[in-house]
């Protein structure tokens, strides 16, 4: 498959080298330009692009951006096929995008990047740590592989979106449809808690809409005191705790 990835931070430049490696033609972006990741594209196994072009001649491009950084990507799909799948990799923190009130009111964090790129999305890699999706991904002939939940209203595009997760080491979940995406976003269960397939189906179920933003909020000061203290397991085990 030919994919484009825009973002090159720790996720978009994992997911490049993933997928590479599982033998899918990658193209990589960033902000700044393709000579400021030449270095990084080669060693992941992807090609440097600008954004233009890594949504050209693909059959599904990753978003792997900053929340609030889709404002500007609207006209950058007015060209791109609609058969062409896109996904998007974000979270929304408001000490880091600015506060948002569509979303502070419960809008779906899916539902907002749609509008604002004004094409559909598949939500997925949203749910998981940096570290995780590195160092944790495992064949799945191996027991207690971690899950990940995959959002989206299109069935065929969803589908393509969960192979591609099954080919980074995670099992796929269908999380159901855009509207309840947000059964996956921070401050929920089955956000970064590294859960099985069917314990992530059960965490999907439990999650509350009325507390998910207090709990994020909630780990994200615990998160700012304890600074560089926490473990990854730590990390894990205070996202389980909080949102249980």
């Amino acid at each position: 498959m030919k994919i484009g990835i825009i973002g090159a931070g720790n996720i978009g430049a994992t997911l490049a080298r993933k997928l590479a490696a599982a033998g899918h033609e990658i193209k990589l972006a960033n902000s700044k330009g393709p000579e400021s990741i030449g270095d990084l594209a080669a060693e992941v196994g992807a090609t440097a692009t600008t954004k233009e072009e890594a949504v050209t001649g693909v059959d599904t491009v990753i978003l792997s951006i900053p929340f609030s950084a889709h404002r500007d990507l609207a006209k950058l799909f007015e060209n791109v096929p609609e058969n062409v799948v896109v996904v998007d990799t974000s979270n929304y923190y408001p000490f880091r995008d600015g506060a948002i009130s569509e979303v502070d009111g419960g809008k779906p964090e899916a539902i907002w990047v749609t509008e604002q790129i004004k094409r559909p999305i598949i939500k997925a890699w949203n749910a998981v740590l940096s570290a995780t999706l590195a160092d944790k991904g495992i064949d799945k002939t191996q027991p207690r592989r971690i899950a990940l939940p995959v959002a989206g209203d299109e069935l065929e595009a969803k589908s393509r979106v969960m192979e591609l997760v099954e080919a980074t080491g995670f099992e796929a979940v269908d999380a159901g449809e855009l509207a309840t995406s947000w059964r996956q976003q921070p401050g929920t269960p089955a956000y970064c808690t590294e859960l099985t397939a069917d314990e992530l189906k059960t965490a999907l179920e439990k999650a509350d809409q009325n507390r998910s933003a207090g709990n994020r909020e909630a780990l994200i000061k615990v998160f700012m005191e304890k600074g560089g203290s926490l473990t990854h397991d730590d990390i894990v085990a205070l996202n389980r705790a909080v949102t249980a």
